[in-house]
């Protein structure tokens, strides 16, 4: 089975009693919609990293803008269910951008990434990294993956969302470094045929179109 949740950014208890509140069995696949966290060069992160590698589930998340990307940069990219990936360990991977991934005969298009509002209290190369927001290579690598599936896909997996739906549905008001971001994917979501939409960042749980688009922060979606 595939469960779908919201941002962990490291937060290792926590984690783990959002995968035993919601009962999640063993040998599971565990998506994360961005800012896990875990990756990161810190010391409660890398132990929290090494814990995770001895439970018996499969971690996959997407990035979010709260990640260490010069630490998540250094691992190998690999080929793992028809996309391309960072190899944390055997049973943590990175979805790169722009992939799409075949996971128990369902389609998964990845497009992580999002603008930090909070840039201006963090440290550039400590807390804060530039590869936050998707570069033209990413949104390029999307192009050709999409064509190739004729914009068709089960699920999409992103960080952020739609700007009007920022605007809409959450009441926020869209900032204007995340627009080149946040319109592709308003565009995405008017072109791409899909069925289900799954977004984090944003702290809450919300299901902004009824059993089609869900923002989701401790809440545990599961596909089956």
């Amino acid at each position: 089975m595939v469960y779908i949740t919201g941002d962990t950014h490291g937060y290792y208890d926590q984690f783990l009693d959002r995968i035993n509140d919601n009962a999640i069995p063993e040998n599971s696949t565990i998506i994360v919609c961005g800012d896990f966290g875990f990756v990161w060069r810190r010391k409660v992160a890398e132990i929290a990293l090494e814990n995770l590698t001895n439970l018996p589930y499969e971690f996959l998340f997407i990035d979010g803008n709260h990640e260490d990307f010069d630490k998540l940069n250094t691992y190998p990219i690999v080929e793992k269910y028809g996309g391309k990936t960072h190899k944390i360990s055997d049973n943590i991977h990175h979805l790169m951008r722009g992939q799409i991934f075949v996971i128990d005969g369902k389609s998964f298009f990845t497009m992580g990434g999002a603008y930090s509002v909070d840039k201006a209290f963090r440290r550039e190369g400590e807390s804060w990294f530039k590869d936050e927001l998707p570069s033209n290579d990413d949104y390029n690598e999307a192009e050709k993956t999409l064509k190739k599936c004729n914009y068709k896909v089960d699920y999409v997996i992103t960080h952020t969302i739609p700007a009007p739906f920022i605007n809409h549905y959450l009441h926020k008001i869209p900032d204007m470094h995340d627009s080149e971001l946040t319109g592709y994917f308003d565009w995405l979501y008017n072109t791409l045929d899909f069925k289900k939409w799954f977004a984090g960042h944003f702290h809450e749980n919300n299901e902004i179109i009824k059993n089609r688009f869900y923002v989701l922060f401790d809440q545990v979606i599961t596909i089956g």
